[in-house]
């Protein structure tokens, strides 16, 4: 092996690189670092919600009326996505049977002040966790071809030193080829873990999203009819004339 070809590599690429090359391996830097900033801080954030979110589920499904729902809320907090739209939707109740349709926000029946309460928490809720995927989108996107486009920056300036030194052998032209292709596979580098990232993180929130809508449902339905839940179920009546559930049955009835 000659001295030429010992030196070749990733530091002898940087090195010989230009204001454009190096602009462009800064470039999948911060892509890598931002994509894998987000992953973690994304994950170790659903991981919190997800937890907190089935504690309160289980206090919910559990609790003898939703008085003790609400002093459960305004003890602990609403930390996840189902305590903060159970806390919005019995205040936006409590807020309609006090002080009725004051303003045009609140015009309608309880129920649609309600309903509209509720929409707009789960609106918030699905835009808090899509934050941050568009970075990763961009990322997978796009790394590949900034990674490209330095090695034909590369490349190119490989063969015009080439032309010029007048050394046409193999051995002059593999050389600097092979460290340009270096700027693909560190676009490549940069773009699978966004990919990956970004799958997991769109399929985690789309069930939290979709649990989420289910419970919302339900919830509605216990609120409009205010009513306590506990000490004892919803009478026969009502449940066979609004086919609902009381608080602590979680799970319907087999037939």
């Amino acid at each position: 092996m000659n001295a030429d070809a010992a030196n070749l590599g990733f530091g002898h690429f940087i090195a010989q690189a230009d204001v454009v090359g190096k602009s462009l391996l800064l470039i999948l830097v911060a892509m890598s670092i931002a994509s894998w900033v987000i992953i973690a801080l994304k994950g170790v954030s659903l991981l919190l919600r997800k937890g907190r979110s089935r504690a309160f589920l289980d206090f919910f499904w559990n609790a003898t009326s939703l008085e003790a729902v609400a002093a459960h809320v305004a003890a602990h907090g609403a930390r996840d996505p189902f305590s903060h739209v159970t806390a919005q939707a019995m205040q936006a109740q409590a807020h309609h049977a006090r002080y009725g349709a004051a303003r045009l926000e609140e015009a309608g029946s309880s129920s649609e002040f309600v309903t509209r309460t509720i929409k707009k928490v789960l609106d918030e809720e699905h835009t808090r966790l899509e934050n941050g995927l568009a970075v990763l989108a961009t990322v997978g996107a796009t790394a590949p071809f900034v990674g490209l486009f330095g090695t034909v920056w590369g490349v190119y300036h490989a063969l015009v030193a080439i032309g010029m030194s007048g050394a046409g052998t193999l051995d002059k032209v593999a050389g600097p080829v092979g460290e340009a292709l270096i700027m693909t596979g560190l676009g490549l580098a940069v773009a699978i873990p966004a990919v990956v990232g970004y799958n997991w993180l769109t399929r985690t929130n789309r069930v939290i999203a979709a649990r989420l809508d289910a419970f919302a449902y339900e919830l509605h339905t216990f609120v409009s009819m205010g009513q306590a839940l506990g000490h004892g179920a919803v009478s026969a009546g009502a449940m066979a004339g609004h086919n609902v559930r009381p608080l602590t049955s979680p799970t319907p009835a087999a037939a």
